[in-house]
This record gives structure tokens, C-alpha cells and sequence, in this order.
């Protein structure tokens, strides 16, 4: 595999640390900015929120700019605004600079997806794909861990800047290992590019997202919580456990991939959303339980982060059957419909929890995720019928 697909990888490990640190740490958080759980679970929220606003609208706007010096600039405004959520004084600030932080994944991520598919054969493209966001899943065994670590050690400031300092290596390794010859198709108007959001069966794939892998996010945002408050697991120990959920991400990621290269992006995306379906029912029921909790954590990991790549390698393909003249468009938006999944699975999390409690969660991620598999059975029908006309008219 190209060194450059290492290269995007190790700044997705950077801005995956920036998006997930918040959930193992918003206890923390909360109590030093005089915030209580459901507003601080805005950290994650408008992160994600900055995510889904951006990635559509500027990727559109700089699809044709130089590839290689985006990424560069994006790494630099990633760093800084990690440097600005380091020394906020007050929570408005924090929350400014998560923001910024999001605005940057949004269209960084669009990018890289298609940069690591162009960069290999066809056959190889979701392997491509998942080596980029393996990036994220190592940020999640390691960095996200690392930062509960630090932030007990040290303060939550302290692991905020080590990330401002991981996003400054990673621009300058993004500077001399990607090449300077990046392809770079000719992009539609801006509006033609977002009128993917118009395009029937690129909906069907955005819904997908957004519903399947925002949907885990109700309960994930406060997993931490729930661990220590239903559990009884201590600080520490969530630490740990968060290095096997991270851990089993690294699986569901590389094993997802190869599943969706072997047997399509759609049956992999099914096969995921069941089993995390299930598995946020069956963790609803075993909170309470120490020994049953640490295994449905990380088949939690697996599925959730497993789906990153099968669904990112799925709006590719789609578009370019369906809308081939903005393939970086659709994939930002598919970027966005993750983070509004995100954001919207957080703030109802927080009002699950203020109405029902952290333990209603779990069941109701589940229901939301039961949704997306009858989409999936709906996009499979569809696909059946293209294939059925396509043999008719040979």
C-alpha cells in the first residue's frame, strides 16, 4: 500500500483523539466548568454538529484547490483549534473550539476517503479506505484512553494539548509524504455538487448513516457515565475497559473493511447494524454486571467503528453510478451524515437521560439502529432491481 495512505491514517488518528477524548473525560470536564452532564455533552454534539455543517459546504467550495496543500491547511487550523480548547478560560470558548475542530475533520475526512480510493486499484479500495480511518480506531485503543490517563494525571487541558501537538506532526508529515500530484477531477458548480442531497438512492445512503452509526451514539456519548454511575466501574478501570472497546474497534475496522471488498459494502453494513443493535439491547440488560459488560463493550466497538469504512466504500460506489460528477461531494455529505447522526444521537441521549435515566439509553440506541437495517433491506431491493434492468438490456 502507497506510504500516503500512513500518512492521512496518522493525522485520523489525531482528529479521532479530538472527537472521542470528550466522552472519557466529560465527568471532568463538567465539574471544572461548573456545567452539569447534558450540557457538557455538547462538547460532543456541536463537534459533531461543525462536522455535518462543514463537510458538505466546504468541501464543495474547495473541490478545486490543490488536494495536498488542503490537507496541509487543514491540519494547521486543526492544531490551532485544539490549541484554543487547551486555554479556553470559559465553556462558550470550549465549545468554539470544538467546533473549529469539527469544521476541520468534516472536510478532511471527505478528502481522505477519496484520496485512499484513487490511490490503489478498485479491488483494493476499501482496504484503501480502512488503513486511513485505522487512524481513528488507533486513537480510540490508544489516544482516547491515553486522555482519561493524562487528564487524571495532569487535567483535561493537558491531553487537549497533546492533540494540538499531534495535529502540528501531522501537517508536516501530510507535507512531504503525500504526493504532489494528487488527482484532482473537475468539480460541478458548488450548488450542482450539494444537490446530491437531492439524488434519491444518495439519500437512502445518508439515512443509512446517519440513523445506523449516529443512532449508538445515545447511549455512547455517556458509556463513561454509565460505567461508573450503573456499573460501578472506578475511573481508572473505564480507562482500561475504554483500551478494549479501542482495541476491538482496530478488529471491526480492518475485518469490516475486508468483508465489504469480499462481499459488498451492503450486505457487511447489514450484518454490522444487526449485531449492534443487539448488542445495545443485550448491554441495557447487563449494565449492572461487571463480567458481562466488558465483552458487549467491545462487540459495541467493533460494529459501531466496523461500519466507518463499509459505509464510506458504499457512498463511493453509489456515486458513481448515481451522481459521478461530484464523488468528493458525496462523500462529505456521507461524512456529514455521520456527525449529524452524532450530534443528534448525543442530544437525545440527554434527553433520555434527564427524563429516564443513563440506563435508557442502551435500548433506545437500539430501536434507532433496528431502523437502519430496514433501510439497508430497502437499498438491497433497489440494487436487485438496477442489476435485473442492466441483464435486460445486455
Amino acid at each position: 500500500m502507497p506510504v500516503a495512505l500512513y500518512a492521512l491514517a496518522a493525522a485520523a488518528f489525531g482528529i479521532g483523539m479530538a472527537e472521542f477524548v470528550v466522552v472519557g473525560i466529560l465527568p471532568t470536564i463538567a465539574g471544572d466548568m461548573n456545567v452539569d452532564i447534558p450540557t457538557a455533552g455538547q462538547l460532543v454534539s456541536y463537534y459533531a454538529l461543525g462536522v455535518a455543517v462543514a463537510a458538505p459546504i466546504l468541501t464543495a467550495l474547495f473541490s478545486k484547490y490543490d488536494r495536498r496543500k488542503l490537507t496541509v491547511g487543514l491540519m494547521l487550523l486543526f492544531a490551532l483549534a485544539n490549541l484554543l480548547t487547551t486555554l479556553a478560560p470559559s465553556y462558550s470558548l470550549l465549545l468554539l473550539g470544538r467546533v473549529l475542530a469539527g469544521v476541520v475533520q468534516g472536510v478532511f475526512y471527505s478528502i481522505a476517503t477519496v484520496i485512499a480510493a484513487d490511490l490503489v486499484s478498485k479491488d483494493k479500495s476499501g482496504r484503501a479506505i480502512g488503513i486511513v480511518f485505522s487512524g481513528m480506531t488507533v486513537a480510540i485503543v490508544s489516544g482516547v484512553p491515553a486522555g482519561a490517563f493524562i487528564t487524571e494525571w495532569l487535567n483535561w487541558r493537558a491531553a487537549f494539548a497533546l492533540i494540538s501537538i499531534l495535529g502540528f506532526v501531522s501537517m508536516v508529515s501530510l507535507w512531504f509524504l503525500l504526493p504532489a500530484n494528487l488527482k484532482r477531477p473537475k468539480p460541478a458548480s458548488v450548488l450542482k455538487q450539494l444537490s446530491v442531497i437531492g439524488v434519491p438512492r444518495m439519500l437512502l445512503v445518508f439515512l443509512i448513516t446517519g440513523i445506523g452509526y449516529g443512532g449508538s451514539f445515545i447511549a455512547y456519548t455517556y458509556l463513561s457515565e454509565i460505567l461508573g454511575k450503573i456499573t460501578g466501574f472506578s475511573t481508572s478501570a473505564i480507562g482500561t475497559i475504554l483500551i478494549f472497546y479501542g482495541i476491538a474497534v482496530v478488529f471491526g475496522n480492518t475485518y469490516a473493511a475486508k468483508w465489504a471488498d469480499k462481499k459488498g459494502p451492503l450486505k457487511a453494513s447489514a450484518g454490522i447494524f444487526i449485531s449492534l443493535a443487539l448488542t445495545l439491547l443485550l448491554f441495557g440488560f447487563a449494565a449492572t454486571n461487571k463480567y458481562y459488560v466488558i465483552p458487549l463493550v467491545m462487540i459495541w466497538g467493533a460494529a459501531a467503528f466496523g461500519s466507518v469504512p463499509v459505509l464510506q466504500l458504499y457512498v463511493v460506489q453509489q456515486a458513481e453510478k448515481h451522481f459521478p460528477q461530484a464523488i468528493d461531494a458525496s462523500s462529505s455529505m456521507n461524512i456529514a451524515a455521520f456527525n449529524l447522526g452524532i450530534a443528534v444521537g448525543a442530544s437525545v441521549g440527554g434527553l433520555v437521560v434527564a427524563k429516564y435515566g443513563l440506563l435508557a439509553t442502551a435500548p433506545a440506541a437500539a430501536a434507532v439502529v433496528a431502523i437502519s437495517v430496514l433501510l439497508i433491506v430497502y437499498s438491497g431491493v433497489l440494487e436487485s432491481k438496477d442489476n435485473k434492468k442492466l441483464a435486460t438490456q445486455k
